[in-house]
């Protein structure tokens, strides 16, 4: 499955919305070093209940829209 989310870094809390068609992910992580997009990749696998190596970022890595693609087992 491949979704497009867009990633809003250094909330107060983690969060999964989905806002008018679009998913919004909301993390306390920020936006330094990767981190916000290791805290992604950790927060959807728990989300959509699957291990993080079957989530992958494929566009957007420097960007706060990006593109998902989560291989389900």
């Amino acid at each position: 499955m491949v979704i497009e989310i867009k990633v809003m870094p250094g909330a107060k809390k983690d969060l999964y919305m989905e806002d008018g068609g679009r998913i919004k992910v909301y993390l306390t992580a920020p936006p330094l070093d990767g981190r916000a997009n290791d805290a992604l990749i950790r927060f959807l696998a728990s989300h959509f209940g699957v291990r993080h190596g079957a989530i992958e970022i494929i566009k957007g890595l420097k960007s706060r829209n990006k593109v998902i693609k989560i291989e389900k087992l």
